[in-house]
């Protein structure tokens, strides 16, 4: 599953607008800022604040850069 590039370009985190990022295993949308996973399901981004997942609780943890 890949997400378009243009799509990931103008996607931001909807709690605090910060950039996002596709973790490795294109599972989930990253955002560092708080600290927080959106989930990808059947390769649609789940952008809503309340279904964001702590990056403490996300299954395989989250890589840090």
């Amino acid at each position: 599953m890949t997400l378009n590039k243009e799509l990931l370009d103008i996607l931001a985190c909807p709690k605090c607008k910060g950039e996002i990022g596709l973790l490795p295993a294109q599972d989930g949308l990253h955002c560092a800022q708080c600290q927080v996973v959106y989930p990808i399901k059947d390769e649609i981004p789940i952008m809503l604040v309340e279904e964001a997942i702590a990056e403490a609780e996300w299954p395989g943890g989250v890589a840090q850069d």
